[in-house]
């Protein structure tokens, strides 16, 4: 399964969230990017229970910030900003091996300036009760990673 999809993490703060993404990368041959601050400390016990015993085995790459990060990722790389805000949902991406699927912090998301920046390229999981502001970071990773396999494997002859 060499989809090289690559789940990006901008300041997550709960550390079983970003242990349960991990695992989820780890499942999918992803690789995952946490981009600094980080809301706790890469040796939480909390991250080590939602990541088990998978951590060691994780590809992890720690961001001192932002733009570091961008920075890194080539022009031509497939990018799609995952936001509450967008009006596009994510089902409709064009997904590719080796996209960046960039997620923002649990409490505040993506800020404003990066998704006006990118806005071609925001998408969205559709929420269908008002009184849900947005789904778990860890499950929306979950939807969106899964979509883009599902998307991908029935693209194989």
């Amino acid at each position: 399964m060499p989809f090289d999809f690559n789940i990006a993490l901008v300041e997550p703060e709960i550390p079983s969230n970003t242990g349960s993404i991990g695992r989820t990368c780890l499942a999918t041959g992803s690789k995952l990017h946490l981009i600094e601050p980080l809301g706790f400390e890469i040796t939480s016990a909390r991250l080590k229970r939602a990541g088990l015993d998978y951590w060691k085995h994780l590809e992890v790459s720690m961001h001192t910030n932002l733009e570091n990060f961008l920075s890194t990722i080539p022009a031509e790389t497939p990018k799609a900003f995952l936001t509450t805000k967008a009006t596009t949902p994510y089902y409709d991406f064009n997904f590719q091996p080796g996209t960046y699927f960039i997620f923002g912090k649990e409490t505040k998301g993506l800020s404003e300036k990066l998704l006006k920046d990118n806005w071609e390229c925001c998408y969205k999981i559709p929420i269908f009760d008002d009184r849900v502001r947005s789904l778990n970071l860890a499950n929306a990773v979950g939807i969106v990673l899964y979509e883009a396999i599902r998307q991908l494997d029935a693209k194989k002859p």
